[in-house]
């Protein structure tokens, strides 16, 4: 058992590699450690090893992470040649309602819909449910408040939507501008 488990770390790197490669879509790097049957720690240090491979190498893919989930992407430098060669079809872009209504929840979280609302000033039901069957948002509990509303939050496939690994890497929100007070002339 102990040279199977000296064997799996050492082929660690590439094992990762295929299935990412066969899976297209985004993996967790906990389901990693379990399908090679090592900590995910040692899953951490073989994706690593992996992504400087890649780096070293200059491939023309590297691993993306998004939050604690894995995934093969084409190197940003060579994406336009893919999308002459493939002509992919133009993602579906999301609504303006929707965004503001993603961009509350992802700058708020965990955020409950009537807060969405008493940001934005309209009513957020479909915006939720559209984002909700997206993947982008999902449920994450229940506020305790009257009536235990519902909290809402972003999903890795929101970071993936985005391309972005963290909530750290959302930009800064602008720092409010002061109101000025306009002085009404006394009547007399």
């Amino acid at each position: 058992m102990q040279e199977n488990t000296t064997t799996q770390l050492h082929d660690a790197p590439q094992i990762i590699e295929a299935i990412l490669f066969v899976a297209g879509e985004p993996v967790r790097i906990g389901d990693l450690a379990v399908a090679l049957d090592i900590s995910e720690m040692e899953t951490i240090h073989a994706v690593e090893a992996l992504e400087r491979s890649y780096e070293t190498e200059k491939r023309g893919i590297a691993v993306k992470r998004y939050g604690d989930h894995l995934r093969l992407e084409t190197r940003p430098e060579y994406a336009p040649y893919v999308e002459r060669m493939l002509q992919p079809v133009q993602r579906q872009s999301l609504s303006q309602t929707a965004m503001e209504t993603l961009a509350v929840i992802a700058y708020r979280q965990p955020t409950t819909k009537g807060e969405v609302e008493q940001v934005r000033g309209v009513k957020c039901d479909y915006s939720v449910q559209s984002l909700l069957q997206k993947g982008l948002i999902k449920e994450v509990g229940r506020k305790e408040a009257l009536g235990r509303p519902i909290l809402y939050a972003t999903t890795d496939k929101f970071l993936e939507h985005f391309g972005i690994s963290d909530l750290r890497e959302l930009p800064p929100l602008p720092d409010p501008q002061p109101v000025e007070k306009v002085e009404e002339p006394l009547t007399p």
